[in-house]
């Protein structure tokens, strides 16, 4: 007969949400007498993502931060401008920093268990939670997951799904082409081919940098496509010469509004991006976790039934506006941040996409944006409580 091992909590997922929570669970003295389990089907010892954030000053990852730039560019056809963004930085932290110094400080904790083992099956029975692996079954009392699927938000209409969708080449150049200390935000000034679509480059020195081909859109695009982009803006745009690729990242963030929570039940909560956690508007997932982390965690000691959490605000509805402004007119979407970038500074950008913003400073927001769409989007959400086709 199969061994059950029961644990109190068990985390599925080892990235930035399951380490965090199970690093803030692992510091508070309330679950020193908990034991946790730590499952992912990787060992997460190599450099698989980057996460970026806008910060002011010093922030709790500071130690971990591998670059930072202190300016940022915006490029289309019709406008282009370099920002100062101070008080802000824009900072990038490394996957396998990440992951190395969260683990490390996991090991000298008796009460978490991490396993290297795919999750095939969790069922909620009630009295508890079972967690089937290619190798084992766990039981527990609760169960936190971010596992990921599009299926989740895919199976309804009532809101748009769209992908922030990627491939990325770190490229050392023969020719100096970067400024160090300026990140490519977005360039739009490419073909659009009915689609956002924009370049984002993170530069390291002015010989090496991450350039990535992005897309806001419903689907992915065959690998070749990504790739032909960025050989293209090198070539063309950058004019950077002989290059050599030293390492790739390809990724897919959804991009939505669709309420998370049904899937919750009173002792299984999705976390991360499976929670909804990626802000819908942007893909940025990063921060919006390590907020939500102390939250959940205080929420946890409540013994209220994980369901009845509930991070919903008026930034929601804004993020569900322009999701469904972009899923109607995708072709349109370098015109909304054109005219943003045109109309607002970065650091207003940046606190409202932080939900940090004033109401007044919303309205001024809002306004940047192009008004016949938006308005066209509030009153058939408002109004006529469908979906824009």
């Amino acid at each position: 007969m199969e061994k059950i091992t029961h644990f109190d909590y068990i985390i599925i997922g080892a990235g930035a949400a399951g380490l965090m929570l199970a690093s803030a669970l692992v510091k508070d003295d309330f679950f020193s007498n908990t034991s946790i389990l730590l499952l992912d089907r990787d060992a997460k010892s190599s450099n698989d993502r980057t996460w970026c954030f806008w910060e002011k000053g010093e922030g709790s990852f500071e130690s971990i931060v591998s670059k930072t730039w202190n300016h940022i560019y915006f490029g289309s056809e019709n406008f282009s401008k370099d920002y100062s963004i101070a008080p802000y930085q824009y900072k990038m932290v490394r996957g396998a920093d990440f992951y190395k110094v969260y683990f490390d400080a996991l090991k000298g904790k008796s009460n978490i268990t991490f396993q290297q083992e795919e999750v095939a099956e969790i069922v909620d029975i009630g009295s508890k939670i079972t967690v089937t692996t290619h190798r084992s079954t766990y039981s527990a009392s609760k169960v936190f997951s971010s596992s990921f699927d599009y299926k989740m938000a895919t199976h309804q209409k009532k809101y748009p799904v769209l992908q922030q969708h990627f491939l990325g080449w770190t490229v050392k150049t023969e020719k100096p082409v970067f400024n160090p200390d300026q990140a490519t935000y977005m360039d739009f000034s490419i073909p659009q081919k009915g689609n956002t679509r924009f370049m984002y480059i993170l530069p390291f020195s002015k010989n090496e940098a991450l350039v990535e081909y992005t897309l806001f859109s419903k689907n992915r695009l065959p690998k070749e496509a990504y790739e032909d982009a960025i050989i293209y803006y090198l070539e063309n745009h950058l004019k950077c010469g002989t290059y050599n690729i030293t390492e790739t990242e390809q990724g897919s963030i959804p991009m939505t509004s669709y309420d998370f929570s049904e899937h919750h039940t009173e002792n299984i909560r999705y976390i991360g991006t499976a929670g909804g956690w990626a802000k819908p508007s942007t893909g940025y997932t990063f921060m919006s976790t390590a907020k939500k982390i102390p939250v959940l965690v205080d929420f946890i000691k409540t013994g209220k039934p994980l369901n009845t959490l509930s991070f919903k605000n008026r930034f929601w509805f804004y993020d569900l506006l322009f999701l469904d402004v972009l899923a109607k007119h995708n072709d349109q979407g370098h015109k909304i941040f054109e005219s943003l970038f045109k109309k607002s500074d970065p650091q207003l950008i940046f606190r409202f996409l932080d939900e940090k913003s004033s109401f007044r400073e919303d309205i001024d927001f809002i306004l940047s944006c192009p008004k016949k769409m938006f308005i066209e989007a509030f009153f058939n959400r408002v109004f006529k409580r469908k979906r824009p086709s």
